[in-house]
């Protein structure tokens, strides 16, 4: 099979910002405002769906009283400073994007996260303009167990699968990726230590650093 790479699409948290604690906290701390203690393994359920399937499986399986509107707009709330003031970007990040755009890459982010999160972290960390735009999860209506939001990211980079790498540190979203003909780049993250044998697996590659990327595309 012959490939180019002309197109990244990049995850986010745990890719591109070292944001995974937050989202492992923020849903303890929300059941525990709701008087609710947290069962084992409550984050790895919720990531892989979207925000709105997260906020309808809080409300029943915890028999919440809240809409989904309102838990989608608290967790929002939760972290949205974290996002705004706090979080940083993985080591590595600013000078990757920087030379990847420098040799004329489309960039683009696809995320499971909140789109206003997304924005304002990427702006503050001075990438948001080195990327083509951003795309979630709720834009496609799905989660990144299903290829749709890979798929829409690739279409609107005028790129296919066999053209475009994803960038990703979540197993789940490897597979899904790789299933779907794009190459996939595993990203190391400390959250994602019990998938690391896995993720190395299903990989086309891995990189314990981002700034490893460059060269590899550069080495075909």
């Amino acid at each position: 099979m012959n490939r180019k790479i002309k197109g990244i699409i990049f995850d986010l948290d745990g890719t591109l910002l070292d944001s995974m604690s937050v989202w492992e906290n923020v849903d303890k701390m929300f059941l525990e405002e709701n008087g609710i203690t947290p069962p084992d393994g409550i984050s790895d359920i919720v990531k892989k769906m979207t925000i709105q399937a997260s906020a309808m499986y809080f409300k029943t399986r915890f028999s919440l009283e809240h809409s989904c509107e309102y838990i989608i707009n608290r967790i929002e709330e939760m972290v949205s400073e974290q996002y705004k003031y706090i979080i940083p970007l993985k080591f590595g990040v600013w000078e990757t994007i920087t030379s990847l755009k420098q040799n004329d890459y489309k960039m683009c982010v696809a995320t499971a996260t909140y789109n206003s999160l997304a924005n304002s972290a990427l702006k503050r960390l001075g990438l948001y303009d080195s990327l083509d735009f951003i795309i979630t999860c709720s834009d496609v209506g799905i989660g990144k167990d299903k290829p749709d939001i890979f798929i829409e990211a690739a279409n609107k980079m005028g790129l296919s699968p066999i053209n475009t790498a994803v960038v990703e540190d979540s197993l789940h979203c490897i597979e899904t990726a790789a299933d779907a003909g794009f190459f996939t780049i595993g990203v190391y993250d400390k959250i994602n230590e019990p998938d690391w044998k896995e993720i190395c697996l299903k990989s086309d590659i891995t990189v314990k650093n981002i700034n490893e990327i460059l060269n590899i595309l550069k080495k075909g």
